[in-house]
């Protein structure tokens, strides 16, 4: 009986091991070459770079499998595994790595994009004002656009089936280490490289779902 006993285990671990082995290996044809956070120049403005070294591969931009009944264009975001996916229509997705709302700030449903702004002013909402009144400075004429801009070089502005503006947006954010963390107020944020990549990439109309 010992004897079975090792080796229906055996036998389950080579199982385990040889999908483990088979993930591994579609992933790696899957990723492409990796993608530069480098610092650059945009709309007058420097984006830092950010360290590769501290900015795990697992958050980075990469062409992924995708298999899904959603059109080309549409944006998937899971909230729970922390990433976008752009689908691109032939198997396969772009992935960004993502932070989402924190506790009290979740959302799921499905939008759509209704316009896109470079370099956006932030208005932080009456809530935040009365929570950290020093950013009260702010609430009339908004933060005038910067690499310290919470909304970062590019935002994404959703609304729902009915053209009314949901609230949410898909943005960047100069705070690259929380990515892959539940950070926001219920906004999407990216890498601000990762969102100039997206925000080129969707049109207006583009179909929001979130999970």
């Amino acid at each position: 009986m010992p004897d079975l006993r090792i080796a229906l285990a055996l036998a389950a671990f080579l199982v385990l091991a040889a999908c483990v082995e088979d993930v591994v290996r579609i992933a790696a044809q899957d990723q492409p070459a990796p993608v530069p956070y480098v610092a650059r120049q945009d709309g007058g403005h420097k984006l830092a770079a950010i360290p590769p070294e501290k900015f795990p591969a697992a958050w980075q931009r990469a062409l992924v499998r995708y298999q899904t009944k959603e059109a080309p264009g549409t944006i998937v975001i899971d909230t729970k595994a922390r990433y976008l996916y752009l689908v691109q229509g032939d198997g396969t997705a772009l992935r960004y790595g993502i932070s989402v709302g924190r506790e009290g700030f979740e959302w799921t449903g499905t939008a759509h994009v209704d316009r896109k702004q470079h370099w956006p002013k932030w208005h932080p909402p009456k809530e935040m004002i009365e929570r950290q009144p020093h950013l009260a400075r702010w609430a009339d004429g908004g933060q005038p656009p910067g690499p310290q801009n919470p909304l970062g070089a590019r935002a994404i502005y959703l609304a729902d089936d009915k053209g009314r503006d949901t609230g949410y947006r898909i943005h960047g954010t100069p705070e690259w280490w929380t990515i892959g963390s539940a950070a926001s107020l219920g906004c999407i944020r990216m890498v601000n490289q990762d969102v100039i990549d997206l925000f080129d990439r969707v049109p207006i109309g583009a179909k929001v779902i979130v999970l």
